[in-house]
């Protein structure tokens, strides 16, 4: 092969500097290309004496520092020939180094070659020499910009064999725009990532090649330092997302991906937290846009809104694959034949759409579970509603926490209707949340016989944040002039007492039973069902009755009666209403 059979004779009009570019290189940063780039004398090499076994001079350690920026200054001058901006072919000339070395390895062996051949075609210089490698290589500068954007020069090469039609700026257009959209979500927390561990936790139905992919996708950044909580992340993701869908720089922004964002906003969607849907399931980006609407209409027969659709595009994008599609079918009429009502299970989907991801048989042996505590039909379908994420639990894990309540004192029964009044409680953690609450009660000085009371009659308490709501509450009433034993002895006899807000109930009646009842603090001692009654509609009209006919009486005598005992007994009328 001679330098001759190059297709491409680099011209060196083309490489002479612009001096419109010079004030910017002055405020490049150290790391920028060196002023030398803008200049391109012919460096000759020498002939050896006797000739070198081919690539003895190509390993890096034979390497001249000089050759590598010399080489990079080539780079940055064919980008700018391919229509890049001096900025862009620096940026990408700098951070491309194994395409770098792979053009500087291809001229040594072309060295060496000539040296065979008594030194034909060795009237290029080593810059034009690199320049002509990268032109015969026919990427027009691709390889470079995948490289500078994070892919192995392996992966950089084979998608770039799928944008031959693509030119460069169109490309660099597309990785910007989707940049935007896709990895401007801020996931601090790696809450992306999580949804999308649940979402592979709870995929219990054959997977179809969208899906497929996507969970390729997934296993390839799982395998990576920080798992998928790094799954929002541009230099950690953008890598792997073209490895998985090569075929994804294809895409025109203004014809496909722009409409697909306008829909998505159109549902509700932020554009801010677009990333999230196309990260979950980046195969939407390949849809037409009829096709999605379709797909999403057919979420209609759950009442679902555009709103609606939203929200369950956020936590769940892939609603959108024919295979959850399929489910979603098979779930509708599992629920018509365990009659469970249909309103039970759209409102149950639209809230927690994972479930379309579950198999009908591993949803009949959570339904088996509820049956055995009695919680059949209508009752399941509220518990379903209110808690839908219940029915992905195992079996066994369901059972540990029916066994943790009995251990506490209570009945199959007692268990059941628990479930039915608080089905949020069952699935809560053993370790993490129910032992913790069940200690921080007993320490509060619930006593072990009066525990299944108060959780019979308020199991909200084992769901309630302890250091932001149970303990904020207990301190409130003390600072009234409550002991601590005395907020005990009310919770034991009326345990919602904890469940009130400070500000909404708590705060504007203790004011009114002291500021304008005139009464102690400690009469709701010995009647804390005070805090049940609507201030306004109940315990003002009374005590202004009672008042007006200097009526005194304890407060379980003032709004324990209803209306018609009321009035009968205060009022001398068989019935009264008080707005």
């Amino acid at each position: 092969m001679s330098i001759k059979t190059f297709s491409f004779h680099w011209s060196l009009k083309s490489l002479s500097p612009n001096t419109s570019f010079l004030p910017f290189l002055h405020r490049c940063s150290p790391n920028a290309l060196p002023l030398s780039f803008l200049h391109y004398p012919r460096s000759r090499s020498p002939k050896p004496c006797v000739p070198q076994p081919i690539l003895s001079q190509s390993h890096p350690c034979n390497q001249s520092p000089h050759d590598l920026t010399q080489a990079r200054e080539s780079i940055a001058g064919y980008l700018q020939q391919m229509g890049l901006s001096l900025e862009e072919s620096i940026s990408i000339a700098s951070n491309s180094p194994k395409y770098t070395q792979m053009l500087v390895d291809g001229v040594k062996e072309l060295e060496e070659w000539n040296a065979w051949n008594n030194g034909e075609g060795d009237n290029l210089g080593f810059k034009e020499m690199v320049i002509c490698i990268a032109n015969e290589k026919g990427d027009n500068g691709k390889v470079a910009f995948l490289e500078s954007v994070g892919l192995p020069l392996s992966s950089a090469m084979g998608i770039a064999r799928y944008l031959t039609s693509e030119s460069l700026p169109s490309i660099i257009h597309k990785v910007k725009y989707m940049k935007e959209i896709i990895f401007s979500v801020s996931d601090d927390k790696g809450i992306i990532g999580k949804n999308a561990r649940r979402m592979m936790m709870h995929l219990s139905i054959p997977s179809d090649e969208d899906v497929q992919q996507t969970l390729s996708f997934f296993e390839k950044i799982e395998a990576r330092r920080g798992g998928l909580e790094m799954l929002a992340s541009f230099d950690v993701s953008f890598r792997f997302l073209l490895e998985s869908f090569p075929r994804l720089l294809l895409l025109p922004v203004e014809s496909h991906l722009e409409p697909i964002v306008d829909f998505l906003e159109n549902v509700r969607v932020p554009r801010r937290s677009m990333g999230k849907v196309f990260l979950l399931f980046p195969p939407i980006l390949f849809c037409k846009i009829q096709g999605i609407k379709s797909k999403v209409s057919a979420f209609e027969k759950v009442g679902a809104a555009y709103e609606d659709i939203g929200k369950m595009l956020l936590k769940y994008p892939w609603i959108l694959s024919t295979s959850i599609q399929e489910n979603y079918e098979q779930i509708l009429l599992f629920s018509e034949e365990e009659k469970i009502p249909k309103p039970s299970v759209d409102r149950a989907i639209r809230s927690w759409p994972h479930l379309l991801g579950c198999s009908t048989s591993k949803l009949k042996l959570m339904v088996d579970q509820f049956g055995e505590l009695g919680i059949r039909n209508k009752k399941l379908g509220r518990v379903i509603a209110k808690s839908p994420q219940l029915l992905l639990k195992k079996p066994q894990e369901f059972l540990q926490v029916v066994l943790f309540f009995k251990g506490l004192g209570l009945d199959q029964e007692s268990v059941g209707k628990l479930l039915s009044r608080c089905p949020e409680v069952f699935s809560a953690n053993i370790d993490k949340t129910l032992k913790k609450k069940v200690e921080f009660l007993a320490e509060f000085g619930i006593s072990r016989d009066h525990l299944p009371i108060v959780i019979k009659k308020y199991p909200e308490l084992l769901v309630s944040d302890v250091e932001k709501t149970l303990l904020p509450r207990i301190n409130y009433l003390m600072e009234m002039g409550l002991s601590r034993r005395e907020i005990t002895f009310m919770v034991r006899r009326f345990s919602p007492l904890l469940g009130y807000s400070i500000e909404e109930v708590l705060k504007p009646k203790l004011e009114f039973l002291l500021n304008s009842m005139g009464k102690p603090v400690k009469d709701v001692v010995r009647y804390p069902r005070f805090f049940s009654y609507s201030l306004e509609k109940r315990i003002k009209p009374r005590f202004w009755v009672l008042k007006g006919r200097n009526i005194e009486c304890s407060l379980e005598e003032m709004l324990g009666k209803n209306d018609q005992e009321f009035a009968a007994e205060f009022m001398g009328m068989p019935f009264a209403t008080f707005q």
